[in-house]
């Protein structure tokens, strides 16, 4: 149950996103010049927080951003907290408008929809927006890392703000001292890392002595390349603590695999010491 200071808060940050969205954090022309320009089209519906559709009944997936989830008739799926206000706050943002479409990576997904950062007429950048706002956070794929770090950066603000989906405990990161026990979903994970090893090109960050039972992060052979490339060595996470996204899920233990550096943040830079080795 939301207190009455956070259900405030959220009402206050709702009400600026849908009465001062356009002033708020409009795209540069460095964001756009780092996308490929695709097509301009009016938005005819906003199916939830993170996809809309066009005039010529095409579907976006807004790149980068997972919005909370609605059942959208599936069985058994209750929507997540706040999924509506994300629904209607994309809707005053989009719904009606002209806006066009930049690529940044790979162009469709799976199920058909447009991979697409989109902009209004007036240089709105719609995933900057909601992510100002609280209103959805950052989803980042390996062949779609365009705009990634800007958007990490706005959602970090958002975060510090407790502003939307913030405020709330059910996308607060969670520590596998609390436990991890939901598996299966896109979850943000705070720990220390305390072993790195390398088994046949595959890099395995331990968070514990026991690789068996503890969390892990896997970095598979190609990523560990584009982390190598990109000067993020997976053994320089050794000691540090680190935040990671993704998708939580079981293999010895609670695990999540990272395709790509953005999906790793460092929370302390400083090299934490083991007290067990003291």
């Amino acid at each position: 149950m939301l207190n009455k200071i956070n259900a405030y808060k959220i009402g206050i940050c709702f009400l600026l996103l849908i009465t001062t969205g356009s002033s708020g954090a409009e795209a540069t022309a460095a964001l756009r010049d780092q996308l490929k320009k695709a097509t301009r089209q009016k938005v005819t519906a906003v199916t939830d927080g993170d996809t809309v559709i066009l005039e010529d009944n095409s579907r976006v997936r807004l790149v980068g951003l997972q919005a909370p989830k609605l059942p959208l008739g599936r069985k058994n799926h209750t929507p997540w907290p706040l999924a509506q206000e994300s629904k209607r706050a994309l809707e005053k943002l989009v719904l009606g408008q002209y806006v066009t479409l930049y690529y940044g990576g790979a162009e469709r997904d799976r199920y058909g929809r447009a991979l697409a950062h989109l902009f209004r007429d007036d240089g709105l950048w719609v995933q900057g927006e909601m992510l100002n706002h609280g209103m959805a956070r950052v989803y980042s794929f390996a062949d779609n890392r365009a705009l990634v770090t800007e958007m990490l950066n706005r959602e970090q603000q958002a975060r510090r703000r407790q502003d939307g989906i913030w405020a709330l405990d059910f996308y607060a990161p969670r520590t596998p001292a609390e436990g991890l026990p939901q598996r299966n979903r896109f979850q943000l994970v705070q720990a220390i890392v305390r072993h790195v090893a390398k088994v046949r090109g595959t890099y395995y960050l331990n968070f514990g002595d026991d690789w068996k039972t503890d969390f892990t992060i896997v970095i598979k052979s190609p990523a560990a390349r584009l982390f190598h490339k990109t000067g993020h060595a997976p053994e320089s996470y050794k000691n540090k603590k680190i935040e990671i996204r993704g998708w939580l899920k079981t293999y010895n233990g609670p695990m999540i695999e990272a395709s790509h550096p953005e999906q790793i943040m460092i929370i302390d830079e400083r090299i934490l010491h083991d007290p067990r080795k003291e």
